[in-house]
């Protein structure tokens, strides 16, 4: 689905990312985690052409992403804090990302409903709490029905039950076959819906594994206890 090859991103003195290679599958859920500035964001803006890699090739569907912008369209994004026009409603900002992507596809309004946004069209954005934007961010990522789901802090802000809405969702697009990639501080909260762990530390890969793998390999029962005793260990 996607292939990293040997990519390499400095920003200054700072290597963001040092030569990193994987192979992610169609089907799986994965947690991208490690500490901050260990490149996560740098890797997620590769993967959707907003930052350009010094050195290496990122392939999407076996196609090389370089002057392609075409791929972006399977894949749905959901920022950890989404930045929208503060004076344009929740209707206006829908019916705005349809007109770009010029959608031909059957629209997943699941979340639409579930989350209740027919209520709060007419709301501007900037009059919105952390979790609503949260809300119309995962509608929005989810509305295409993508290939690809890449989601920044999915929960953070999210009460309870819209959390459990949306982790049902997650795992109802992995079933059919999507690749997601989440990135999150809270292990916890990711339990029951990954299926691979990658964790970074200084723009590098130090672990790519299956979750039902590394908790075999650590004698632990939970993916948050697993790493915690790989750092304990000292093999993170």
């Amino acid at each position: 689905m996607i292939e990293i090859k040997n990519i390499t991103k400095q920003f200054g003195k700072l290597t963001a990312l040092n030569g990193l290679s994987l192979t992610l599958n169609k089907g799986e859920c994965i947690a991208l985690i490690g500490p901050n500035g260990c490149g996560k964001t740098t890797l997620i803006k590769s993967i959707l052409g907003m930052v350009l890699p010094d050195k290496g090739d990122i392939f999407f569907e076996g196609k090389n992403i370089k002057n392609d912008n075409e791929y972006r369209r399977h894949i749905g994004y959901m920022p950890q804090i989404g930045r929208y026009p503060e004076n344009m409603t929740i209707g206006q900002v829908i019916d705005m990302i349809k007109g770009i992507r010029h959608a031909h596809e059957v629209l997943d309004n699941s979340l639409y409903e579930q989350f209740e946004i027919g209520n709060m069209l007419d709301k501007k954005m900037r009059t919105l709490s952390g979790g609503t934007t949260q809300k119309v961010s995962a509608t929005l990522a989810f509305l295409f029905q993508p290939k690809v789901l890449i989601l920044d802090e999915p929960t953070a802000g999210l009460d309870p039950i819209a959390s459990e809405v949306l982790k049902t969702k997650i795992l109802e697009a992995r079933e059919k076959g999507c690749l997601v990639l989440i990135t999150s501080h809270l292990l916890s909260e990711l339990e029951d819906i990954v299926s691979q762990v990658i964790f970074m530390q200084e723009g590098n890969l130090v672990l790519h594994k299956d979750t039902e793998d590394l908790k075999v390999a650590t004698g632990q029962d939970t993916i948050a206890r697993s790493i915690v005793h790989l750092l304990k260990e000292g093999k993170l």
